[in-house]
């Protein structure tokens, strides 16, 4: 991606140590720079910012994580490994918060500055080439989405590219990951964008109404017609029709669904004669459709018709750097709503915002904002008034959340039944590990500050048993 030296900066307050730390680098494709303090730090950054950022907490004019901060909330291209004399598991949650790469305690070896520092190097050109070949800017917000990560902007140019089409667009996403701010999304940057959008929730219909509901009906089709009705399809003449949670429809009203997908055409309950229409598809469901459609309950043929133009919503907790700017939306917005002074969330607050699962994804993270904002006062928001089950979530990480993996009971102790009682150090270690990272869903950062160790400790050990097992 780039010949070029990668540019780190140390910043360490004793002489010694940062001459340690740059023998220990000489040899290394960097251009390493040392300042003793934090305000000659904040200089460098503003002016020639590096590309890793070697920091000391522990500074004489400043707090080293004021420094990690004002790199977070600028959105500087700088990978920043923290080192301190003063490690802790709360200080490694909290830098992993503002956006370290990585956390170590001092005695700092060669070999851990030297992997780490490359691996720090590494993800931050993998970033500078992945923004090359986005858009010139990072879009925050988009068309009722709300959102800067990288998985958000695959969303944002995926919807700019299926809009101006006619074709079907089938959006998949778990329930409360924006499955119809997507397909609203598509509309309005449609050439329709001025005719109507009109959405059909199928989970949320009786099977028996669903058909009225489509396609309409006339008057004395069935008991309680009492007069003809336009059906969802004759309302979104001329503009876009969204069948949301389309995997629970019928098979007989499938059928139907195919020939007015095929034709344009579609006959009201009770009519006699067609009718023809102009209308753009978008479906979603937060089911996986293949499986469906093995299993019966979709049809294969409908599926292939419908799914032109696939848009897979990522879950929040796959919305790396999102959680936090959602939840402070929705803090602003609902604080006005219900005229409350809330400003803020408190770290700790954050901290188990970001250790949580969130199930429910957006809509969820919403509803418990607004929780919030209907119960309680004050400028900040404080742990105590978080609802269930956040107010058992411990901030250091360790969360009970939903699909986390059980801890193998049998033989926790022993490895052989029948003989020796005593497990290998090294298979416990690896089993730790593992549950670590299942447990938060693979965010590494997480599992080793749970663990209490850096994040490349445990893409090393990871890196030894590939190894071992190739």
């Amino acid at each position: 991606m780039t010949s070029e030296p990668a540019a780190v900066l140390i910043v360490e307050d004793s002489m010694s140590l940062g001459t340690v730390y740059r023998g220990y680098l000489r040899g290394e494709p960097y251009a390493v720079s040392h300042v003793l303090d934090g305000v000659s730090a904040m200089t460098r950054i503003a002016h020639d910012p590096p590309d890793a950022l070697l920091l000391d907490l522990q500074l004489p004019d400043m707090d080293g994580m004021d420094i990690l901060r004002h790199v977070h909330e600028h959105r500087m291209p700088i990978a920043v490994v923290v080192i301190t004399g003063h490690g802790s598991v709360d200080k490694a949650v909290d830098a992993m918060r503002y956006g370290a790469f990585d956390f170590a305690e001092k005695p700092l070896s060669q070999k851990r500055l030297i992997v780490t520092l490359r691996n720090a190097v590494e993800k931050i050109r993998m970033r500078h080439f992945v923004d090359q070949l986005t858009d010139d800017f990072r879009r925050e917000h988009y068309q009722g989405f709300i959102g800067s990560s990288l998985r958000m902007q695959a969303v944002y140019r995926m919807i700019d590219s299926a809009a101006p089409s006619r074709a079907t667009v089938f959006i998949t996403g778990e329930s409360g990951s924006g499955k119809e701010v997507c397909a609203e999304a598509i509309h309005h940057r449609s050439d329709r964008c001025d005719k109507p959008f009109i959405p059909i929730n199928c989970a949320a219909i009786p099977r028996d109404l669903m058909e009225s509901e489509i396609f309409g009906h006339v008057k004395g089709a069935f008991t309680g017609a009492l007069r003809d009705r336009f059906g969802a399809a004759k309302q979104a003449d001329g503009g876009t029709l969204f069948l949301d949670e389309i995997g629970e429809m019928s098979l007989d009203l499938q059928t139907k669904l195919l020939r007015f997908v095929q034709t344009g055409a579609f006959q009201p309950v009770g009519a006699s004669a067609l009718e023809q229409v102009d209308v753009r598809f978008i479906c979603a469901t937060n089911r996986d459709p293949l499986a469906e459609v093995a299993a019966g309950r979709f049809r294969e043929d409908l599926f292939y018709r419908l799914h032109v133009i696939p848009i897979q919503l990522p879950a929040l907790r796959e919305r790396e750097g999102d959680i936090l700017e959602l939840a402070n939306s929705f803090l602003l917005r609902f604080a006005a709503e219900e005229g409350k002074q809330f400003k803020a969330f408190e770290p700790e607050v954050e901290a188990v915002f970001l250790a949580y699962a969130w199930p429910g994804n957006v809509r969820q993270l919403q509803n418990v904002v607004q929780n919030v904002m209907v119960l309680y006062d004050g400028e900040r928001v404080t742990r105590d008034m978080l609802p269930p089950p956040l107010d058992s979530i411990d901030p250091g990480g360790r969360a009970r959340t939903a699909d986390v993996p059980s801890r193998p009971a049998e033989n926790a102790v022993g490895g052989d039944p029948g003989g020796n009682p005593i497990r290998p150090l090294k298979d416990l270690e690896r089993e730790a590990i593992e549950y670590a990272i299942a447990y938060f869903k693979d965010n590494i950062p997480q599992a080793a500050a749970a663990l209490g160790v850096s994040p490349s400790t445990i893409y090393r050990k990871r890196q030894t048993w590939d190894n071992n097992s190739g």
